[in-house]
């Protein structure tokens, strides 16, 4: 089940600083982001094995995330909170505002066998 982890935040008077370290439960070995969105909606799949991790760094984006058992929509709009997505979690990102950077980090490289395209009934 997908769920928010609050990232270990350092800030003082020159700004902050957010720390994706020790706190993720895979290996990162894929990092991309999503920017320039035209309000259109992105993801909607789930897959076999990839686990993900999701920050909205800039700007705001909805999650809705289903795993066969429970529906949820997630408001991502801070940069020291990161989205955990198990595979079995079909997502649809959604409400992204035209300044959102949303910054992914996925557990395996990139595999087209790997997503399942449909949410589940």
């Amino acid at each position: 089940m997908a769920q928010v982890i609050d990232l270990p935040t350092f800030g003082d008077q020159r700004g902050a600083v957010s720390v994706i370290e020790k706190c993720l439960p895979f290996d990162i070995e894929r990092v991309y982001y999503l920017y320039g969105c035209d309000g259109s909606v992105r993801g909607e799949h789930r897959h076999i094995k990839t686990q993900q991790a999701l920050v909205c760094v800039h700007g705001q984006c909805d999650v809705y995330t289903n795993n066969g058992k429970t529906k949820q929509t997630f408001n991502m709009n801070a940069p020291d909170q990161c989205l955990l997505l198990p595979p079995e979690d079909w997502h649809r990102l959604e409400n992204i505002s035209g300044d959102a950077v949303i910054l992914l980090l996925a557990s395996d490289i990139y595999d087209p066998n790997d997503y399942i395209r449909e949410e589940y009934v």
